[in-house]
């Protein structure tokens, strides 16, 4: 068992992947969650390029926790094109302790991963992380 407060191992994928839709937007999100089992973060789910903000929000299982990245496309009030990567560290109230503490404890040593986050939510509940919020936060 590896030691909690020092988080878990990181899978490769999961930073290939991360590098893929910063650097070529091949992905809209990505879903990783803990496998205990073998102590290490990997990737879910990958969502593609032209699937939405509501595609991504029901892939977040409603009852465990997941760590995800979202590219948000926007525009800005002076009517340029932008985007930002949110990570968001989902935690519903009805998932169990022990997964939101394991959650949690590996979340910076996780994220310290993934360069280039830029902007950072965490959510209990979808209304947490509704599309109003993460435009407001993004802009």
């Amino acid at each position: 068992m590896a030691n909690s407060a020092s988080g878990m191992a990181v899978n490769d994928e999961c930073k290939l992947k991360f590098l893929e839709l910063k650097a070529k937007r091949n992905f809209r999100f990505i879903v990783f969650k803990i496998d205990e089992k073998i102590q290490q973060v990997k990737v879910d789910m990958l969502g593609q390029p032209d699937q939405s903000y509501e595609d991504f929000t029901a892939a977040l299982p409603p009852n465990e926790c997941r760590y995800a990245v979202f590219d948000f496309d926007f525009v800005t009030d002076e009517n340029c094109q932008k985007s930002k990567i949110f990570f968001i560290a989902w935690s519903p109230d009805t998932s169990k302790v022990r997964s939101k503490m394991l959650y949690a404890s590996s979340k910076d040593r996780f994220k310290r991963e993934l360069d280039g986050i830029q902007v950072e939510l965490q959510a209990t509940d979808p209304s947490e992380m509704s599309f109003d919020i993460i435009k407001s936060r993004a802009i």
